[in-house]
């Protein structure tokens, strides 16, 4: 039986580092209990829910394999289970690949879709259950990128999955508003995440000339404006797309005029 019936629940997607990590943080810090997933890193998760506690909330933890599909998503209904019900959910786990269209290979395109579009739209569907059959509405954020808007040379199946999740995220606003759940996604830019090799990184001493705020975002930043989407002061909020890039989409033809060389055709 959950002993604390009132405390709101969010799920978190990838939460044993980076994004997921800050986003686990500040929500607990917000008042929730905390299911993590994890996939590789379970020492990473484990660090997560410690943060987690030490703020005085519940964490739970359970391995996701997105690539292992569908089964991968039965850890939502797990994790809700464990915490006794389901809030929000943040669909942050994701993979990405630095690979020519042309030497693209299919089991290169189906993993990278299976993580970053599919299982989000999997995950999706059984938090929206759990939160219909409970009452009272809830919160999807789903992670996206920048590359949700504009693409990248290399990054193929990985632009194809995040403008599909941005455009999914779309349907599942409109689909779900009638049951009071609100969906939004968040797009980063550079973020310094284990991801990006910059785990770690003081982000005020790295210098980007190309973002208009010179360099690149701290994870905590993304994890501020997934955290205002899965709150009460976002209850009029669905269906947007929130870019978290230092401006850099706004940058546009304006980039691209003062590229010196021709290094942006390589991955």
């Amino acid at each position: 039986m959950n002993r604390h019936p009132a405390v709101p629940v969010a799920v978190i997607t990838g939460a044993d580092s980076g994004i997921g990590r800050a986003t686990a943080v500040r929500l607990a810090a917000q008042g929730m209990d905390i299911g993590i997933t994890w996939h590789l890193d379970h020492e990473g998760a484990q660090a997560t829910a410690a943060e987690v506690r030490a703020l005085g909330r519940r964490a739970a933890l359970a391995p996701m394999d997105l690539t292992r599909l569908p089964d991968a998503a039965d850890a939502v209904d797990r994790l809700a289970g464990e915490l006794g019900r389901l809030d929000v959910l943040v669909n942050n786990a994701g993979t990405g690949t630095a690979t020519p269209f042309l030497d693209l290979t299919h089991d290169t395109v189906r993993q990278v879709v299976d993580v970053d579009l599919i299982g989000p739209l999997l995950c999706a569907q059984h938090a929206a259950r759990r939160m219909i059959a409970q009452g009272g509405g809830g919160r999807i954020v789903n992670v996206t990128s920048v590359h949700e808007h504009q693409p990248r040379v290399g990054a193929a199946p990985y632009c194809a999955a995040k403008g599909g999740l941005g455009l999914l995220t779309q349907v599942m606003a409109l689909e779900l508003a009638e049951h009071g759940i609100n969906v939004n996604a968040v797009a980063p830019g550079e973020i310094a995440t284990p991801m990006t090799g910059q785990e770690d990184t003081d982000v005020h001493t790295e210098r980007r000339p190309g973002v208009p705020l010179g360099r690149p975002g701290d994870a905590r930043e993304v994890a501020a404006v997934i955290a205002f989407l899965a709150g009460p002061d976002a209850s009029y909020v669905t269906g947007a797309s929130w870019s978290v890039d230092g401006g850099m989409l706004r940058m546009g033809p304006q980039a691209g005029s003062h590229l010196k060389d021709d290094a942006w055709r390589r991955p």
